[in-house]
């Protein structure tokens, strides 16, 4: 029998075990964790839980992404009537911080997307076009961006869009008192006099000149490739609905939490706190009157929202669990659309912490890896090496997952090195990295010691939410365990959505590594997840030649589109080499949507009579046929 076919035998009875144990467990399980969305690193994906049985693993089939279509074929007029129900498979509660500059988790995004939408809108390659509610235009020669409010662009209390709206995003973030993460890439710092205002040696951003009410002036240090690749903030700020609310208190607030309001085509009518979204047609939204009524957007349990799809009771099932589309994908009365996602799963090494009072209070990471049980590289490349996520992807995912390699993923397609050399599944050669690095079972009991001779226990956090996660981690852990690394469940269990990122984000000292998510958002610059000032920097990793790199790829030289790519193929070759973290998945995404549902669309780019909340425009053309 060769290595190979060994290994995959070794994969399937591993399987068998683990999903025998999830079967006899508490019925807790999750599986990844976080993204990122927006124009600045920010979002931990939410209840990323699957609820399906593995059932590849019995011979099911393995679907490609790519032979989906992407736009509903239901291309008849809409009526311009009725109320659309959109379920958000999700076993978490969505956390409620209902404004672009506050919330965290991609569940709160989704919910605001529905009604506040971003001022820009971009291309199939993620750059920012003037189609939007403001327009940009650049000035390479004085490294100026003027940034103008289209006319009739209406807040849903009737207010006027105006440029300072926009400003007051700025303001907001970068102000000393902000208790949000975002404020720390170069569409913000690059903008002179930002850091002396968020340091809070100025009382304004004096790069930034408001001429009237429509126009505004920005100065930049220099004009970096990701300013318009998403480093402009995509939101507006109502300053007049938050007027008299402190800084520090618009988080809670409930201009936030209670009534937000937005630019979007749609309107928040009442919210149903970590439940629903209720919301109704904004007659005077700036494109054109909304085809819908209202539409509501509710949590659906991830158990049954295939159910719900089938029984009519929601149009478009947002979120739904990947797993399940091998058991339902001949549902009637529904079409299946997919995409390439945004994001990546990986496995985290914690190799530092976070230092609040470094960078004059802004943050930054401490890399200390001498001081953490994760910190040799080897004992790293050995885990790497010991995962099958080839296996994983097509037993648990039906092929909709498949095997990372590098941290910039296909969805930047003209960044990402799709031929980047990464350590293959090999058990064997992970035992061997392992002895020569010292790590042995010097007590006979199973499990590999220090090389100073000490145990080894690495504690491993993971989300709970739906079925697959559990035995997923058990998955990772029985393969660890196989080349004789004794690695634990933090607190013996799987861990709710926001304990556990609180847990990652306060480096609880229980976690050694842990399995998590990103989405990747429209800019490919890596430095709002690994830069040395990045919050959701959680690895905690920082290195001179990786921040060169970073500061590189996002500079004038950049500007050479070729020159970019050969700077972060450069660094993702780097990430390979330092491993701070593993990608173990990239992903596509189903959504499946009523037939009598027109204009929904999950194309990259944008276009106005298709919705795609990446991207942006055409949700208030999106209704029923007859």
């Amino acid at each position: 029998m060769t290595k190979f076919s060994w290994s995959r035998l070794m994969f399937f009875t591993m399987l068998i075990f683990v999903l025998a144990l999830a079967a006899c467990g508490n019925g807790d399980s999750s599986e990844d964790g976080s993204s990122e969305e927006g124009s600045d690193a920010g979002s931990e994906e939410g209840g990323d839980s699957e609820s399906g049985d593995g059932s590849a693993a019995d011979g099911g089939e393995v679907y490609n992404y790519e032979d989906f279509p992407q736009v509903v074929s239901n291309d008849a007029d809409p009526t311009g009537e009725g109320e659309l129900t959109v379920g958000y498979g999700s076993d978490t509660p969505f956390e409620g911080t209902l404004n672009w500059a506050f919330y965290q988790g991609a569940p709160d995004a989704d919910m605001i997307s529905f009604f506040d939408e971003s001022v820009f809108t971009f291309d199939e390659n993620q750059i920012a076009t003037n189609d939007g509610a403001i327009t940009y235009e650049m000035n390479e020669e004085d490294n100026t961006v003027t940034f103008t409010v289209q006319d009739g662009v209406t807040w849903h209390d009737g207010e006027p869009l105006k440029i300072s709206d926009y400003v007051a995003s700025y303001e907001v973030i970068g102000h000393p008192d902000y208790d949000g993460v975002r404020g720390t890439t170069d569409g913000f710092t690059l903008i002179e006099g930002y850091s002396e205002y968020q340091a809070g040696e100025a009382d304004e951003i004096s790069g930034i000149e408001i001429i009237d009410e429509q126009t505004a002036v920005f100065t930049y240090t220099e004009l970096a490739p990701s300013l318009t690749n998403g480093g402009f903030w995509f939101y507006a700020f109502p300053e007049h609905h938050y007027e008299g609310v402190e800084v520090a208190d618009m988080t809670n607030a409930p201009q936030t939490r209670e009534n937000p309001i937005g630019i979007g085509p749609y309107q928040v009518e009442s919210i149903t706190p970590g439940e629903a979204v209720v919301l109704t047609k904004y007659e005077d939204y700036w494109r054109g009157e909304p085809a819908l009524d209202g539409i509501t957007v509710e949590v659906t349990p991830t158990s049954s929202i295939a159910n719900a799809m089938e029984s009519g009771n929601i149009d478009v099932a947002m979120d739904f669990p990947t797993d399940q589309y091998p058991d339902v994908a001949d549902m009637e009365g529904v079409e299946w659309l997919a995409q390439l996602d945004a994001a990546y799963t990986y496995i985290g090494f914690k190799l530092g912490n976070w230092d609040a009072e470094a960078n004059d209070g802004a943050g930054a990471v401490n890399y200390t890896p001498d001081e953490m049980k994760m910190g040799d590289v080897e004992l790293r490349r050995a885990m790497w090496h010991a995962m099958d996520n080839d296996a994983v992807g097509e037993q648990f995912y039906n092929g909709l997952r498949w095997k990372a390699t590098s941290l910039i993923t296909p969805y930047h397609a003209a960044f990402h090195k799709d031929d980047l050399e990464v350590p293959e599944y090999d058990p064997e050669q992970a035992e061997s990295i392992l002895d020569e690095a010292g790590y042995e079972d010097t007590d006979g009991d199973g499990f590999r010691e220090t090389p100073d001779g000490e145990p080894l226990e690495i504690q491993m956090a993971s989300m709970s939410g739906g079925d697959v996660a559990e035995p997923l981690t058990n998955y990772y852990i029985q393969s660890w365990r196989e080349v004789g690394l004794n690695v634990v469940k933090t607190d013996g269990r799987l861990i709710e959505f926001n304990t556990f990122y609180d847990m990652v984000e306060n480096d609880d000292e229980s976690i050694d590594i842990y399995q998590g998510a990103w989405g990747v958002g429209t800019d490919v610059d890596p430095g709002g997840l690994y830069g040395p000032s990045a919050p959701f920097n959680y690895p905690r990793y920082e290195t001179e030649e990786s921040t060169e790199l970073i500061q590189r790829g996002n500079s004038e030289e950049a500007l050479d589109t070729d020159t970019r790519t050969e700077i972060y193929h450069e660094w993702q070759e780097l990430m390979v080499e330092d491993i701070p973290v593993a990608p173990t998945l990239y992903r596509a995404y189903v959504t499946p949507v009523n037939e009598n549902v027109v204009g929904w669309s999950e194309e990259f780019g944008h276009d106005s009579e298709g919705y795609n909340s990446l991207t942006g425009g055409g949700l208030y053309q999106v209704g029923f046929s007859e």
